[in-house]
């Protein structure tokens, strides 16, 4: 099983980005982030007519997540993440595909920092905590992946020393992800790539693709269940360079049957 996560930046805006990629790539499961859409402007035919089911939670205007399928049956399991019932921001939805949990993200920026959005953006990543363990805890095979908006180490990040103030790399955020992944959880990329420079997102600006000045902040969280079936997986970088392109780029695992 393929499973691929993209962040794209506007699924309309992008979407044929996304299709073109998909036609060329074919996983079996997709998680996009970031659709920019309201419930009822998600493209769904143009992805039924790429082969694939969908389940999204949309938003006007940002935000926004979906979880595509390819010939395996998909049950939605929730679309919010427990803990906060007046949060209404659309980032994070979970499905049932044949007895594989799979969480897809959208993890706050949350930029400015220190601030409200700060505060927010670590209050998520506690809520995300608690429900990674609670599911870690049922012993189930599981994948939580998408865009943390989180850049692990310094060798996640072009020239570190520029990122210190920022909320993606702050003490209190790789804090956060540690703490996370020490619950038991694998990630994928550094499973498999320990010591590579590997990126997935470059932004618009400065030619910072161009210069390969990118951040690592797409994850694949494995459960141990999980984790032993990895093969393998990557980044598709290339996409990046595409016309009118996301500023991040697909990544993706390879998972043995079970």
């Amino acid at each position: 099983m393929k499973i691929a996560t993209y962040n794209v930046n506007g699924v309309n805006g992008h979407l044929q980005v996304l299709l073109r990629w998909l036609q060329e790539t074919t996983p079996d499961v997709v998680c996009l982030q970031e659709l920019k859409a309201p419930q009822e402007k998600f493209p769904e035919q143009a992805i039924l007519e790429a082969g694939y089911q969908a389940i999204w939670h949309g938003q006007k205007s940002w935000n926004g997540v979906a979880v595509l399928s390819r010939n395996l049956p998909m049950k939605e399991i929730r679309r919010t993440l427990p803990g906060d019932p007046d949060d209404v921001h659309s980032r994070y939805i979970e499905v049932d595909i044949n007895g594989l949990l799979i969480g897809g993200l959208y993890l706050p920026n949350g930029n400015p920092a220190p601030g409200l959005k700060f505060d927010y953006k670590l209050s998520w990543f506690k809520r995300l905590t608690d429900h990674a363990k609670t599911l870690l805890d049922q012993g189930v095979p599981v994948v939580l992946t998408g865009d943390f908006n989180a850049i692990p180490t310094e060798k996640d990040v072009y020239k570190p020393e520029r990122w210190v103030d920022d909320a993606l790399f702050r003490p209190e955020t790789r804090a956060a992800f540690k703490n996370l992944v020490d619950q038991g959880w694998t990630d994928a990329i550094r499973k498999l790539y320990p010591e590579e420079t590997i990126y997935t997102f470059w932004d618009y600006f400065r030619n910072a693709y161009g210069r390969n000045a990118g951040l690592r902040i797409d994850h694949f969280l494995l459960s141990p269940q999980v984790n032993k079936r990895l093969q393998a997986a990557g980044v598709d970088r290339d996409v990046r360079g595409w016309d009118k392109t996301s500023d991040h780029a697909p990544v993706w695992i390879q998972l043995a049957d079970k």
